[in-house]
């Protein structure tokens, strides 16, 4: 792609962003309340998040089970928050739309090109919430984006009151990061009550749900780890999932990066 034609895509998608607020003779538009610090989460992850959210003009990185990361956009556009994604076709909306999620308020670049870092910019500008796939090979993280430009695109991230959600551990100078580890599957036969997947019989049921340990840290504040439960309602179109609190919060050892 030569320099105009990635100059046309990203003017084409500052428009889709301006038509999507309702604002499209707009190049950018401001759809958030600048006295929201917070971006809303899920409840049962109230006491491991800073300000029983994720504060707004940040950068924060993700890691793990793509669960968590599919309540975080639930939890945000249910309460009237827009998301964008970059660069992460296999993340799943069904999924999403069970826990609650409003599609029309999520916007998604599934295959950004050369420059995905560019595209999560541009999104700033409509946002509240920015996810970022990872940049480089599995393993890699996301070591390939220079500091100095880390720097500046957090600097747009404070300016848009916007929180920009990176996978992978390598972003330099993140201020949040967030960790989610599977411990176990939940079973749901058909005729009693939901047991470990591992108990139970071959081939009959299916999965109920998980139970995952969430992690966050950042700078200036304890590590704290919770763990969570996703409760499968329902079947086909009334199928639900919900997040569910199972253990209080306690300390944990940080891990240094």
């Amino acid at each position: 792609m030569d320099v105009s034609d990635r100059a046309d895509e990203l003017t084409v998608l500052r428009r889709r962003l301006a038509a999507m607020s309702g604002r499209p003779d707009q190049s950018s538009v401001e759809v958030r309340d600048p006295s929201a610090g917070v971006l809303p989460i899920p409840e049962a992850l109230s006491e491991v998040l800073p300000h029983n959210g994720i504060p707004r003009g940040i950068v924060a990185r993700f890691d793990g089970a793509n669960s968590l990361l599919v309540a975080l956009v639930a939890s945000v556009t249910r309460a009237g928050g827009r998301v964008g994604i970059v660069g992460m076709p296999r993340l799943s909306l069904l999924s999403a739309v069970e826990m609650g999620a409003d599609l029309s308020r999520i916007a998604t670049v599934p295959e950004p090109g050369a420059d995905p870092v560019e595209v999560a910019a541009v999104l700033l500008d409509g946002m509240d919430l920015v996810v970022l796939g990872r940049l480089g090979p599995t393993g890699s993280g996301t070591d390939s984006v220079a500091p100095s430009r880390a720097r500046v695109v957090a600097g747009r991230v404070r300016k848009q009151s916007s929180v920009l959600l990176v996978a992978g551990a390598g972003w330099p100078g993140a201020q949040l990061s967030i960790s989610a580890r599977v411990l176990t599957y939940r079973h749901a036969p058909l005729v009693s009550a939901p047991t470990d997947l591992d108990s139970a019989r071959s081939g009959y049921g299916r999965i109920g749900g998980m139970r995952l340990q969430v992690t966050a840290s950042g700078r200036g504040r304890q590590s704290q780890s919770a763990e969570v439960e996703l409760v499968v309602r329902g079947q086909g179109a009334d199928r639900t999932v919900e997040m569910v609190s199972t253990t209080a919060v306690r300390p944990v050892l940080a891990v240094a990066n």
